[in-house]
């Protein structure tokens, strides 16, 4: 008695392939230290990068990815009302500042009166935006901002509808 020899499908053959295809790409990790171009060295500097070539041409073969978003925002809009409220004779408080940017991302035991505010998104089409701005205080008084190039709510909204520079 002879067994019947199994022989596949081409059709199945074909999936297979597309299968493997479309799974494989998303497989590897990324270390985002080592395959991504590093942050501006000026503090507060606001970096963007788009995916190009292949990788654009070959996105409807890779998984789908979420946005990422780390740290807290910070606008041009709320370091003006910090920087107004400076100008006043009372000055800024800590918990001012709080209630504005948020609570920092890093604070330091040893440098106490410093807080940094540290931001980064990346949408799932590669793009990235990154900020840092860093605050002074002098007897839990807001004495100084670093981080100028910040982008302003409209322009962030507009960056996570995927409307920015239409």
């Amino acid at each position: 008695m002879r067994l019947p020899s199994f022989r596949p499908d081409r059709s199945a053959l074909a999936a297979a392939l597309c299968l493997a295809v479309a799974v494989l790409p998303g497989c590897a990790s990324k270390n985002p230290l080592i395959d991504e171009p590093a942050a501006a060295a000026a503090p507060g500097a606001v970096t963007t990068s788009k995916p190009g070539g292949v990788e654009r041409f070959l996105a409807f073969l890779t998984p789908y990815r979420i946005d990422i978003q780390q740290g807290n925002f910070v606008s041009r809009e709320m370091v003006a009302q910090l920087k107004e409220g400076m100008q006043r004779s009372e000055g800024v408080t800590r918990e001012q500042v709080r209630f504005v940017l948020g609570t920092p991302l890093l604070t330091d035991m040893f440098h106490a009166d410093r807080w940094d505010y540290v931001f980064r998104l990346k949408k799932s089409s590669g793009e990235v935006i990154a900020s840092r701005v860093t605050v002074f205080f002098k007897d839990n008084r807001l004495v100084n901002i670093d981080g100028d190039t910040l982008p302003t709510e409209q322009e962030y909204l507009a960056f996570i509808a995927g409307t920015a520079g239409k």
